[in-house]
């Protein structure tokens, strides 16, 4: 399915990752300081690692700053399949690792995916608490090589709210580096195309050539459910953080024209 693009999308292009960081990590503390319930929707993996530390880093040098956090209420993107949560590689591990073991957030207030169990009642429980809340005021958002967004795998049609998906084998040999000694999991739990779109902000984190085909896929034009990122034309306010330069982006044309004029933050 193709349909055409209604909003741009705001660009910041850096060489330098580390300011990119900062520059993201400023826009989430600027929501935690300026929202009565910050409601914060969680990427996972390698790309926003740094965010987190920065943001964590931030919270702690300042009390009203950490204070927030006991107001946070936190959605994650997605989780594996069969994975328990105190799995290393499990995404309730990572977020308790990197983000909220640091920070006076309360427990009952953290939404992941939950993979283990009956996953049909799991993915209505995790959409009933994502529509009480109102969806989040902002959704930090990695994309992969193929383009997808959360686990939104390509294909033939894309799913609204929270499901099961197959992760694609592309998917798959990207995070067979942090599986040494067993297999990826053939399946996930993910926010639904429709949960992603509802979040009231979006940044996308976007850094290293490895991402430039699926940026300029995702930004060049068209709408397909064979690239889920290009469903976040349709949001209203989204801002894209990228270290790839202008004169690097090759056949993208309409990205060019996006990033030569971009929307302020």
């Amino acid at each position: 399915m193709m349909i055409n693009p209604t909003t741009k999308v705001q660009w910041v292009v850096r060489d330098d990752c580390e300011m990119l960081n900062d520059l993201a990590t400023q826009v989430l503390i600027d929501v935690l300081m300026n929202t009565s319930r910050p409601v914060i929707g969680f990427a996972t993996g390698d790309t926003p690692r740094k965010l987190y530390t920065r943001l964590i880093a931030r919270s702690l040098q300042d009390e009203s700053l950490q204070r927030r956090w006991q107001d946070v209420i936190g959605f994650n993107l997605d989780e594996y399949v069969g994975l328990h949560p105190n799995h290393p590689q499990s995404y309730h591990h990572y977020m308790w690792k990197h983000v909220y073991e640091h920070l006076p957030i309360t427990k009952e207030h953290i939404y992941i995916p939950n993979g283990i169990g009956h996953l049909k009642d799991n993915c209505k429980e995790y959409d009933d608490a994502l529509q009480f809340y109102g969806g989040p005021d902002i959704q930090i958002l990695g994309i992969g090589k193929n383009g997808h967004i959360g686990f939104n795998e390509p294909g033939d049609h894309l799913e609204i709210g929270t499901h099961v998906t197959r992760l694609s084998e592309t998917t798959r040999q990207a995070n067979a580096r942090f599986f040494t000694d067993e297999a990826v999991p053939l399946q996930a739990v993910t926010m639904g195309i429709g949960g992603i779109l509802h979040a009231k902000r979006i940044l996308l984190l976007a850094f290293g050539s490895v991402k430039r085909a699926a940026l300029l896929q995702a930004f060049s034009g068209s709408i397909d459910t064979k690239c889920p990122a290009s469903f976040l034309q349709l949001h209203d306010r989204i801002t894209v953080f990228t270290d790839q330069s202008i004169d690097t982006l090759d056949n993208g044309s309409a990205l060019l024209s996006m990033i030569k004029n971009p929307r302020k933050l």
